[in-house]
Parts: C-alpha cells; structure tokens; sequence
C-alpha cells in the first residue's frame, strides 16, 4: 500500500459515521439474552468475542455460556440505532444507558458487562 493510499483509507476512517445504540448478545443454546450500548455498534461485536475468546470477558455468566456451548451458539444483534446528532458527550451517554434500560426490561436480559 503506497502511501497516498494509507492516507485515504484513514482520512475514511476518520470521516465515517459510527452509528451509536443498543445491541443484544444471545445465547442460541440457552435462550439467554444480554444488551448493552455502543458508541459505535458496528466495532462493538469485534471486543466483546475477542474477551470471551480469550476467555477473560467480565460477565462471568456471558463467559461460561460461552465455554459451554461456543461461539457458534452466539449471536450478536443491534436493536436500536440512536440519533444522537448534536448532543453532547453527556447527552449521548444518557439516552443510551435510557436506551439500554429499556431494552434490558423489555427482553428480560442481563447486562452485557457484568
């Protein structure tokens, strides 16, 4: 990669638009659900499977799922994308821990971080 091309590709990087909300990690095997929010859903998959890989994520629960039954029995799901255009940093994290608590009652699931 030369490095006008590097450039670019993290000029785009940089300038893309990260769509912040809230997700669900289900378990296919147990039934059990966790959400959680993000700041940016479509990176959020990516450090949640390499803690439970590794085998030190911090949702003890999550992770002996995970152990049980394998990465093939999970699935990760966004469930809402927020609009947070013009909000402030404060304003962003409290429509999404508003956000997260709905949908945490709404399905009945556990914290996605324990």
């Amino acid at each position: 990669m030369d490095k006008q091309t590097r450039r670019d590709a993290v000029r785009d990087y940089k300038e893309r638009k990260v769509s912040v909300g809230v997700f669900a990690v289900r378990c296919t095997a147990t039934g059990q659900v966790w959400t959680g929010g993000a700041r940016d859903l479509d990176q959020k998959q990516n450090g949640i499977w390499f803690g439970l890989r590794t085998g030190g994520y911090s949702n003890r629960e999550m992770q002996g799922a995970w152990n049980a039954h394998g990465g093939a029995a999970f699935a990760y799901e966004p469930l809402e994308v927020l609009d947070v255009e013009g909000a402030s940093r404060m304003g962003v994290d409290t429509l999404l821990k508003a956000a997260e608590a709905r949908w945490r009652d709404e399905l009945g699931a556990g914290k996605v971080v324990g």
